[in-house]
């Protein structure tokens, strides 16, 4: 991690940029008055705003080795013919994880600084002028918050796995379940994103796709269902029919 760091810190300039730019869009779309800027406090607040930065690549770049790292952790609990999906498991956590943090950077950040910067202007009849000032600090302490939120978010397929191969769940429960998931994702969304219907759909959407593909994914790769649980399963749905259709439902 620490090469990644200083890997990091070298292109520092250039990752700002990257990251600061749905701000920047938001803040031409707005109309705001001058120069998009950010902003710091203090003589070493750059700095320190700079080295946060730094971590924050470094830890990205070191995605791969940290997620092997987790599956030597639990390596030893697995079957042999479990273990050999070492490299399938690093590389599809590294992809969602890193997918996950472009999805909010390209999908999300531009809807949630567009709403937050449609709340400055001036207010009528007081001539009160209401400015972004955004700290650099700041700024960047959200949008790690933002980038590691939805990178773990894109993680639920290879939980999930994780789960089905632990024998702790199967597709059928993942089925039964998927209601109460979708509610959720929906709760989920509506806290990392601003309150509009649009972003919070834009959010929640993936999380629900994802949940799908951990169905498809439990089905091939975890434990069948056994006979009583697929009697349970029937039961439970016809149960859940019954009260949707305002039928008491069978004991």
């Amino acid at each position: 991690m620490a090469a990644g760091c200083l890997l990091a810190w070298e292109g520092r300039e250039q990752i700002l940029a990257f990251l600061v730019k749905p701000f920047a869009d938001a803040w031409r779309a707005k109309g705001i008055p001058g120069q998009v800027t950010l902003h710091f406090a203090t003589p070493g607040a750059a700095f320190v705003a700079y080295f946060e930065l730094a971590m924050l690549g470094g830890f990205l770049l070191s995605t791969p080795m940290l997620f092997y790292q987790a599956w030597r952790f639990v390596a030893p609990g697995l079957y042999a013919r479990e273990k050999r999906y070492v490299v399938p498991f690093v590389l599809s956590s590294t992809v969602l994880f890193v997918g996950g943090g472009l999805f909010g950077w390209r999908a999300a950040f531009p809807i949630a600084f567009e709403y937050f910067l449609s709340l400055s202007g001036t207010l009528q009849g007081q001539g009160v002028a209401i400015v972004p000032t955004v700290m650099m600090g700041d700024y960047l302490s959200f949008v790690a918050f933002m980038l590691l939120a939805f990178g773990i978010v894109f993680e639920i397929p290879v939980f999930i796995l994780f789960l089905a191969l632990a024998g702790i769940v199967n597709y059928l429960h993942l089925i039964y379940y998927g209601r109460w998931f979708v509610l959720g994702a929906f709760i989920v969304a509506a806290i990392v994103t601003p309150p509009d219907v649009t972003s919070q759909v834009l959010v929640a959407i993936p999380m629900c796709v994802l949940y799908a593909a951990s169905i498809v994914l439990a089905y091939f790769f975890g434990p069948k269902p056994t006979a009583e649980q697929r009697r349970r399963y029937s039961w439970r749905k016809k149960r859940a029919q019954a009260e949707a259709g305002g039928e008491p439902g069978g004991g």
